[in-house]
């Protein structure tokens, strides 16, 4: 069996604010009052974009605070690309393109620092910098300060802001920067260079495996590597030097997992806080196979540390992954996840190794997922839409485990159906074997195994917009 079963297993469209009348008028910049909106701008854990203190002076901070409904917290979006509160305009600090430049309050001026997009992925997207607005941290803590960020299509540079039909932005179809992170594994081989596959992809996440046990409830790499300061801390540094960011994904098919390993609720999701806490990190995946999945007592302990995770980290995404045959998966831990009032922000199947070469992965990936819809429908009462878009693909590129040949073109199929119905996650084990093979394969599980360019797969997936 390959790494993954035997070692541990864009632009978005932004929705640009068309020009408005301007009038100036002795050195003033006004708005046309019928070109904007004006509301409250919600964001991380549901709180508000606020002014400090409600105070209008020149420089006063802007962050996030309890929605409260008073006059810091009421934005007009206008037509001419203006945020205001107070009477004065959103501004980065300095006129900064840097990522950390904070927001503040200012004299409305007309400069490219006060400038704004409002995407309908609900980003809000300073063009001068290109980077997004944030909440620094990740925390929605009261009083958090608000910066400007690369984008990352992350929970914290999400916002629901006035549209000036009276509305608000919508919802996202999911957060598709984050929704393609491909598996890239450091256990062994020649592990590819992070930067290589960026620049020439254009992915932006890797999911980084696989966190396990060190036979006791303590978080390793592969159970062994350190958690910091290793070679997969050096993956984490690349990845978000190149403006991207890294999940790192909880289990796999061998080794000790940290859902068995751990006595109780309590010490998982602590097992699991520690790893968050390390790396600041804004997602994790939980990919729980074997034994992992099939003892029902480690299914309801994984449940209630995943409920506590969500409740300690407001804003962070939690993806479960698991296996499925060609109908769809084991319903059994979806269904303890609803009946314990656990939501996930994707059920992610993994749609291969149903044995027998031959056959049309795409076709059967697809089928699969279907039935992945039904269990989630069943379970959580969902419509279809609502499950497409709680629901994810985790693909193998090439050969597989049981010699089944998944090709770009299923990928493509894939890519099809995933943008079809806007699903959480589309991702794949992996970027080690995104590379036509130079010797016999499966060469240590370092190529596909079929005829290919270096990194198609993954920049078949890079696609993606949710």
């Amino acid at each position: 069996m390959m790494v993954r079963r035997s070692l541990a297993r864009s632009t978005a469209l932004r929705a640009t604010l068309a020009t408005a009348a301007l009038t100036l008028s002795a050195g003033a910049i006004t708005v046309s009052p019928a070109a904007a909106a004006t509301g409250s701008i919600t964001g991380l854990g549901g709180k508000c974009l606020d002014v400090a203190g409600a105070s209008s002076t020149n420089g006063t901070a802007v962050q996030l605070y309890d929605c409260n409904g008073t006059a810091a917290q009421q934005w007009t979006v206008g037509s001419d690309g203006t945020i205001r509160a107070l009477g004065k305009c959103l501004d980065v600090t300095g006129n900064s393109t840097a990522n950390g430049a904070r927001l503040q309050l200012w004299d409305c001026g007309g400069g490219a620092n006060q400038k704004w997009t409002v995407s309908a992925a609900r980003d809000i997207v300073n063009p001068q910098a290109d980077k997004c607005l944030d909440v620094t941290g990740n925390t929605s803590a009261n009083g958090t300060a608000i910066q400007i960020w690369s984008c990352t299509g992350a929970a914290n540079q999400k916002w629901t802001a006035p549209v000036a039909d009276g509305g608000t932005t919508p919802p996202p179809s999911t957060s598709a920067p984050m929704a393609v992170a491909p598996y890239i594994y450091n256990g062994w081989g020649s592990p590819p260079s992070p930067t290589t596959v960026m620049n020439a992809t254009g992915v932006k996440w890797f999911t980084l495996a696989f966190i396990l046990s060190n036979g006791y409830c303590n978080p390793q790499w592969d159970g062994g590597r350190p958690l910091t300061g290793g070679v997969d801390q050096q993956t984490v540094n690349t990845v978000r030097a190149n403006g991207g960011d890294i999940i790192p994904s909880f289990g796999g098919y061998s080794g000790n997992k940290l859902e068995s390993s751990c006595s109780s609720a309590g010490e998982l999701a602590a097992a699991y806080q520690k790893v968050i806490n390390a790396y600041g990190l804004k997602a994790i995946d939980i990919d729980l196979e074997a034994d992992a999945y099939s003892n029902t007592t480690v299914q309801q302990r994984t449940v209630d540390a995943l409920k506590t995770v969500k409740a300690n980290n407001p804003g962070i995404k939690v993806y479960v992954t698991i296996g499925t045959g060609q109908s769809g998966p084991d319903t059994s831990l979806i269904n303890r996840a609803a009946a314990s009032g656990l939501t996930v922000d994707s059920w992610t199947i993994m749609p291969f190794d149903f044995g027998g070469a031959g056959q049309n992965m795409g076709t059967l990936t697809q089928r699969a997922a279907e039935g992945l819809k039904t269990a989630l429908k069943n379970a959580y009462k969902y419509t279809d839409d609502q499950a497409y878009r709680d629901m994810g693909i985790s693909s193998m590129n090439g050969i597989t485990d049981v010699n089944e040949t998944v090709t770009t073109a299923d990928f493509q199929t894939i890519l099809a159906y995933a943008q079809q119905h806007h699903l959480a996650r589309l991702t794949f084990w992996s970027v080690n074997r995104d590379r036509p093979c130079s010797g016999a394969y499966p060469n240590n599980d370092t190529c596909s195994g079929v005829a290919q360019n270096a990194w198609q797969f993954t920049s078949i997936f890079a696609k993606y917009t949710g």
